[in-house]
């Protein structure tokens, strides 16, 4: 099987279902930058990090897997069937949160991204997965997006800097407060 089909030399792609649209299309930026986190979600998973974290981490990707291929099918003309997120998937990310917040000193300041390296590589997954939630926002006010994409992706960056401070701790890495000027 050749990788290469040159079916988008000219600009266009297609969606799930057939439909040609310019790769500029919101939909396909949109699915483009769930790829883009799911990259740096493997990039953290490949760090020296516990076993439960680089499994959840694993689960999270096929999550994105998923939110990316419903993002990829056009609403109208798509008859495949796609895999679909469970309101579970939600309440695991919220749970794992609550664990790890139990650990954590509580949070007095705000956090700069930084301290660490995988701790770094959170705030970027983060702020990626902020910006496909907004695009997800803009995507579903013209067409259909399941909504539990945008609150699967609200709750994700919220677990993203949770993260970021658990492993501030793991790594006996100073959080990174910000004291503003006054």
């Amino acid at each position: 099987m050749k990788i290469y089909t040159k079916t988008g030399d000219k600009g266009q792609t297609s969606l799930i279902g057939g439909t040609r649209v310019p790769k500029y299309h919101l939909r396909i930026e949109t699915y483009g930058t769930v790829d883009e986190l799911n990259s740096y979600i493997g990039l953290i998973m490949c760090q020296d990090i516990d076993a439960h974290d680089q499994k959840l981490l694993k689960e999270i990707q096929d999550r994105l897997f998923t939110i990316g291929s419903s993002l990829a099918a056009d609403p109208e003309t798509s008859k495949m069937k796609i895999p679909d997120l469970h309101d579970a998937d939600v309440i695991l990310l919220e749970n794992e949160m609550d664990l790890m917040n139990e650990k954590l000193p509580p949070l007095k300041h705000f956090v700069l991204p930084g301290g660490n390296t995988v701790v770094s590589y959170c705030h970027i997954a983060r702020c990626v997965c902020r910006r496909a939630e907004r695009l997800t926002v803009a995507l579903a006010d013209n067409s259909f997006v399941d909504e539990r994409v945008t609150v699967y992706l609200n709750r994700l960056s919220d677990y993203l800097f949770v993260l970021a401070r658990k492993l501030t701790v793991y790594f006996s890495a100073e959080e990174n407060i910000w004291i503003p000027r006054i």
